[in-house]
């Protein structure tokens, strides 16, 4: 029998070139105002929006939904109005300050694990919900507390570490690719994904549900096929 877990959308921005940001301290803008607001329309959807801890030390996201009439429609059907913020993080160091803890309103988890449950609860005190998963910690253990906590629908936002996590343990259900006009060209610069086994391979495309114009960025809709 299959574990019940939330349906998993991965949403990511990349140069063609493939890369999710520059080496510049300052964040790459890949998306246009169109792909901002479209993903906003699918943070309005979503019980949870999911990121790794590098990415909330190196972008220093808010992850809400800006719209207020999309959060209006989220209270109207009796969700709350922001989703759920959740993160995972191996050493625990994060700072409270940061803009992902911010007072919006919105429920933040830190998923960790048992040897950094202690750093994590010390440096983030009542800022989150701290969630320890054993020695490891597996996206598929991150989805079961998150399904046991009523999220039936979880939006990963990255990380290249983390969407290669989710794409290699094959626990994304659709997957969202905006293609800007640009190229990064450093290697050493941050990757949509990182080396590792896909079930989705040459043997086992994925099936294209969409190709859409987004501004000057074009947006690929993908479902794996099991």
């Amino acid at each position: 029998m299959t574990e019940r877990r939330p349906f998993v959308l991965l949403s990511v921005a990349v140069s063609l070139d493939g890369y999710i940001d520059d080496n510049h301290p300052e964040r790459l803008r890949l998306s246009n105002a169109a792909d901002f607001e479209r993903v906003d329309e699918e943070r309005k959807d979503v019980d949870a929006i999911l990121i790794g801890a590098n990415t909330v030390r190196r972008d220093n996201p808010r992850l809400v939904v800006k719209s207020e009439e999309r959060r209006a429609q989220r209270v109207a059907t009796g969700k709350p109005a922001y989703p759920t913020k959740v993160t995972i993080t191996a050493s625990g160091d994060l700072d409270p300050g940061s803009k992902f803890f911010g007072a919006e309103g919105a429920e933040k988890i830190v998923y960790t694990t048992d040897g950094a449950q202690a750093t994590a609860k010390e440096r983030l005190g009542d800022a989150a919900t701290i969630v320890a998963l054993g020695e490891t910690v597996t996206p598929a253990a991150v989805l079961a507390d998150l399904v046991s906590r009523g999220v039936e629908r979880v939006m990963v936002e990255g990380g290249g570490h983390i969407h290669t996590m989710f794409l290699t343990a094959d626990l994304v259900d659709e997957l969202q690719v905006v293609f800007a006009p640009i190229f990064v060209g450093q290697n050493s610069a941050p990757r949509f994904v990182y080396e590792g086994v896909f079930p989705q391979d040459f043997r086992n495309r994925m099936e294209l549900i969409e190709t859409r114009a987004v501004g000057d960025c074009a947006l690929l809709r993908y479902r794996p096929i099991r």
